[in-house]
């Protein structure tokens, strides 16, 4: 039996490829003027962004516990392998929750067979990761070799770098300090930001966006794979031409040719604002392994 693969909806996957690999997706909860939705079912991430236009602050919470318990029993009781592969535990307490929901479950079936795998990252880079692991399954790997690899993958393998228009998201949410924030707005400062062990990190700053697009595209090819072939998730806060100008430079000077593009799902839309644009790609940290998948 195939390896079931389950995530969350901070992984941004585009619903065509969660179709197509059979990927179950537990939704986040997002709260705006005290209205609760759940994420991707009854709230998409176009109707965030225009709350945000209209000046309301949504808030996100973690995936609802009985969907948890419900999902996880349901492949319990068909003794369905499962590999959750979850958001940051350092962003959002899900997978923990996670992690004890299927210990319980464990132990009134005690033969199944479940891995939770705290990814250290979200996104897309969470996406990469979650889709690689399902092309797996579905090629029918063995679920060692699976498991294994989306392991690697979550230890820093997969870079997260981006950047945000407006740094007051990110001083609300405890990012950047309020002078930061305030200096941003007046001088058009956009900082460079990654993700590393779970946290997100501000770890540059540059003048205008064309700078942050430019630097950007410095990092992928200083970081990735230098493979042309190569897969670059890019990703943007409801700014897709951004994300189009991001993805020409990508391949006009770094000559790469496969893109899985997206909007930045409500989830962290909600903390990193409107106008961010990301890249997501797999390091040279961990050897690419030699597996016929």
């Amino acid at each position: 039996m195939n390896l079931k693969i389950i995530t969350d909806s901070a992984c941004d996957l585009p619903e065509e490829l969660v179709k197509e690999y059979d990927v179950d997706v537990l939704p986040f909860l997002v709260y705006i003027d005290d209205n609760e939705y759940l994420d991707g079912h009854t709230i998409k991430p176009a109707q965030v962004y225009d709350a945000m236009r209209a000046g309301k602050v949504p808030t996100t919470a973690q995936v609802p516990l009985d969907l948890i318990i419900s999902t996880f029993t349901k492949y319990a009781k068909e003794n369905r392998p499962c590999l959750y592969i979850g958001f940051s535990s350092k962003l959002s307490g899900t997978c923990n929750t996670v992690r004890l929901v299927t210990q319980e479950i464990q132990a009134k079936y005690p033969e199944w067979e479940v891995t939770i795998v705290d990814c250290l990252g979200g996104c897309l880079a969470q996406g990469l990761i979650v889709l690689e692991a399902a092309q797996m399954a579905k090629a029918g790997a063995p679920h060692p070799d699976i498991i294994q690899r989306v392991k690697a993958r979550s230890k820093n393998n997969v870079e997260h770098v981006f950047s945000v228009d407006d740094l007051n998201y990110l001083y609300r949410g405890g990012r950047v300090s309020y002078a930061s924030a305030f200096l941003g707005g007046i001088l058009s400062v956009k900082p460079i930001l990654h993700v590393k062990d779970g946290l997100m990190i501000p770890f540059q700053k540059v003048r205008g966006k064309k700078n942050a697009i430019k630097r950007i595209g410095e990092l992928v090819q200083e970081r990735s794979l230098g493979h042309p072939d190569q897969l670059i998730a890019i990703s943007h806060a409801d700014d897709p031409d951004t994300a189009a100008e991001l993805k020409d430079l990508l391949q006009s000077t770094l000559g790469y040719k496969n893109f899985l593009v997206n909007v930045v799902g409500s989830v962290l839309g909600c903390h990193i604002g409107l106008g961010g644009v990301a890249a997501f790609f797999v390091n040279a940290q961990v050897p690419e392994p030699n597996l016929p998948y």
